[in-house]
């Protein structure tokens, strides 16, 4: 009881109640709660990655099989996200935030036990399960809880965990993988879930309840299958090969799985996913400006540490102190991009950041293998203010068009675009990765003969240590020099492939242009994002 007065005093007496959901109150409290659960799900996730080359070692597994660590998880979070609406609807918000959270939690000790490859990947299925409703959730639940006038602030520190978890995340794990066991990668999420379990118990109050919603049962079906399909088809592509039967058989099947989801969605009264959101010219063009700018992004999430652990050499808590200025810096913009999008709208700060973005991806096509280490960290430091000043801008313009009623559909299938374009982004800059690296090499081999001279001078130094046997000299030089061409393979490969990723966030300007702003006042139940029909005109 005592605890319960003490964070009722620190709140102000504040939290949510669904009686007076129109008052203004003070939200920063339960923001605060919420927003620890979402980074704890956020660093998770991508502090596991540096932990792959650990755990095939400790395992004695092959990467595919370990990789299958990673995959369960991203399919089973990417499932789970459009259901996440009609659960919040028909249950509360709260509690299926809570239950969310309890059962990444619940996870993560499980996956600290895991005794083999297989227990862990059941595991990491759980904690799918609670991660991939953590995100939508939260995002539905600050939009209820907090006033539009003020929900670009309120996203902009919601935004810092969705922004500074996957760049904190290697360092964590790098740090914990060099000085620890792999262990504690899942262990160090006790502690936060169990308080984030607690303090949402307390502090947050229930949302209203839909009353006589019904459950999608073929939504859910199609949508499930489909979404599983495509997102393993993304996921597998680059190592089996796109015109693998296995890869064309999965695209085959999620194209005509969604199709029939769409046709479902469209032709009943109460959808699980609102499909007729999209509709909705701002709310739709949030989505597609949020895809372009996710694989953008990820040229720098995803590429940078391919360079700097694969060719520079560094380890990957390297690579993550790299990484983290960059991050902090955007971070630390969200709350003021927040705050200027109150007060001015998407376009001026969408264009700006979008444009440094692109400039700044643009340039790291330059890198080679005598850029230094500080020259990175500067130029994604710049490039982590144009991230800062876009990416939460453009999500919360997209979802203040949405009626507050609508708004947990709205997340969920904002949540499903953003984590295909993701999957969408990895896919498609690894396949160009591979093309062009194997065009660079075969160009740069075809220049490699025993004549050239540059074998000439490598065979004259292999010689002087070989003690002048020409035939070994020989052939030592050329496998040398194909080594190198290799590696400047890769390097060529990857600035090819930053290159089209600056190409990517460019595209993600002209739809800003097309944005309408509109008042802060909330959007009335017939308002301008229209959804199901029982909902919204």
């Amino acid at each position: 009881m005592l605890l319960v007065n003490l964070v009722t005093l620190i709140s102000g007496g504040s939290t949510l109640t669904s009686k007076d959901n129109t008052q203004e109150k003070s939200f920063w409290l339960p923001l605060f709660v919420i927003v620890i659960g979402a980074f704890s799900a956020i660093l998770n996730n991508s502090s596991v990655n540096v932990a792959i080359p650990e755990l095939m070692s400790i395992f004695g597994v092959s990467e595919s099989e370990i990789q299958w660590v990673l995959t369960a998880y991203m399919l089973t979070s990417g499932v789970v996200i459009p259901i996440t609406g009609f659960l919040g609807d028909k249950f509360g918000t709260k509690r299926l935030f809570i239950t969310a959270l309890g059962i990444f939690t619940a996870g993560s000790v499980l996956c600290a036990t895991a005794w083999n490859t297989n227990s862990l990947i059941a595991f990491r299925v759980l904690q799918g399960i609670g991660g991939g409703a953590i995100m939508p959730v939260s995002m539905a639940i600050i939009y209820r809880i907090v006033p539009r006038d003020k929900i670009g602030m309120a996203l902009g520190f919601w935004g810092m965990a969705a922004i500074m978890g996957p760049a904190i995340g290697p360092t964590l794990g790098g740090y914990l993988i060099e000085h620890s066991s792999w262990r504690f990668l899942f262990v160090s999420n006790v502690p936060v879930g169990v308080l984030g379990v607690i303090l949402c118990s307390i502090i947050l109050e229930e949302t209203p309840k839909a009353r006589g919603s019904k459950f999608d049962f073929w939504g859910f079906l199609l949508s499930t299958t489909g979404l599983f399909a495509l997102l393993l088809a993304l996921s597998e592509a680059p190592g089996k090969g796109w015109d693998s039967f296995f890869i064309v058989m999965l695209l085959t099947f999620s194209f005509f799985s969604l199709l029939l989801f769409i046709i479902v969605e469209l032709s009943i009264d109460q959808p699980m996913l609102d499909l007729r959101l999209l509709k909705n010219t701002t709310f739709t063009l949030s989505i597609v400006t949020t895809a372009f700018l996710t694989v953008g992004l990820f040229g720098g999430i995803f590429l940078i540490p391919l360079f700097t652990q694969n060719l520079m050499g560094l380890t990957a808590l390297k690579t993550g102190l790299i990484l983290m200025p960059a991050a902090l810096i955007t971070g630390a913009l969200n709350p003021v991009s927040g705050f200027l999008f109150d007060r001015f709208g998407v376009k001026p700060l969408g264009i700006t950041g979008i444009t440094i973005l692109g400039i700044t991806t643009w340039e790291l096509q330059n890198l080679s293998l005598d850029t230094s280490a500080h020259y990175i960290t500067a130029l994604m430091m710049v490039r982590s203010v144009g991230i800062g000043l876009a990416m939460m801008p453009v999500n919360a313009a997209g979802m203040n068009v949405v009626s507050k009623h609508l708004v947990g559909r709205a997340s969920s299938l904002m949540n499903v675009f953003r984590q295909v374009s993701a999957s969408f982004g990895v896919a498609i800059l690894t396949v160009i990765i591979q093309n062009r690296q194997n065009f660079h090499y075969t160009h740069l081999s075809e220049t490699v003969t025993s004549s050239s001279s540059a074998v000439q001078q490598v065979v004259q130094k292999v010689q002087g240590l070989s003690g002048g046997n020409l035939q070994e000299g020989m052939g030592t030089a050329i496998m040398l020099i194909m080594g190198a061409a290799q590696k400047k393979a890769m390097v060529m490969a990857i600035d090819d492939t930053f290159l089209v990723a600056s190409l990517f966030a460019f595209a993600a300007i002209p739809p800003l242009f097309f944005f309408k702003e509109k008042s802060k006042k909330e959007p009335s139940s017939g308002g301008q994002a229209t959804g199901s029909r029982t909902g919204a005109g």
